[in-house]
């Protein structure tokens, strides 16, 4: 499998050769669809919190007779039923939303969105990514000289400091080292930028 390799200009400047396992993959939507769901579940933090009966504040004493008004049998404003009532199933912040991916299927997933990534025509490859100050402007510049105007993700291997500094107020620009490489991010932004040694990385963790 060949990867684009472009240059500073955004210009095909020749092909990386990536295996085929990781980049050129059979596309399995429903694998993904698990991989991203089990992602973002991993994610929440699960600190919602709701009230029951016996913790809302309400007062002990009967709404109203029990006969004589046609209405309905009521013995505290506290009911489920009542408006400003507790929860009868109420959410608690100890409520577990993890799920498990075994890591077979996390490789296999991670390897099918790299793919289609290569078939969307969304991926490229560079030689470097080279920052000679803590500039955003310089980095927006490069960017912006090879044809990049939308939201890209950059995967590099080595992140120093300049290029770190250059790239965190971007909002438009995410920089990941391959080990930290996400579903939900590969998806989300519209082009990815692989650096030479990155490939290598990407290929060595899921080939």
């Amino acid at each position: 499998m060949d990867l684009k390799l472009i240059d500073a200009q955004g210009q095909e400047a020749g092909a990386v050769s990536a295996a085929d396992t990781v980049f050129a993959r059979e596309y399995n939507e429903a694998l993904v669809h698990q991989l991203v769901t089990a992602y973002m579940a991993n994610a929440r933090t699960g600190d919602r919190a709701q009230l029951t009966r016996a913790e809302v504040r309400h007062s002990t004493k009967k709404p109203f007779k029990q006969k004589g008004t046609g209405r309905a049998r009521a013995g505290m404003t506290s009911s489920p039923i009542w408006r400003g009532g507790g929860r009868t199933f109420p959410n608690k912040p100890d409520e577990n939303f993890s799920q498990k991916v075994n890591r077979k299927m996390f490789r296999a997933g991670i390897a099918t969105i790299f793919s289609r990534l290569v078939q969307d025509d969304r991926l490229a490859v560079v030689d470097e990514l080279v920052i000679d100050a803590p500039r955003t402007k310089v980095l927006a510049g490069k960017l912006k000289g090879m044809g990049i105007n939308n939201r890209v993700l950059i995967i590099a291997r080595d992140i120093d400091e300049n290029l770190w500094l250059s790239s965190r107020n971007l909002p438009n620009v995410l920089l990941l080292e391959p080990q930290h490489t996400d579903p939900v991010s590969l998806i989300r932004y519209d082009r990815v930028i692989m650096t030479r040694e990155a490939v290598k990385s990407i290929e060595e963790m899921y080939a």
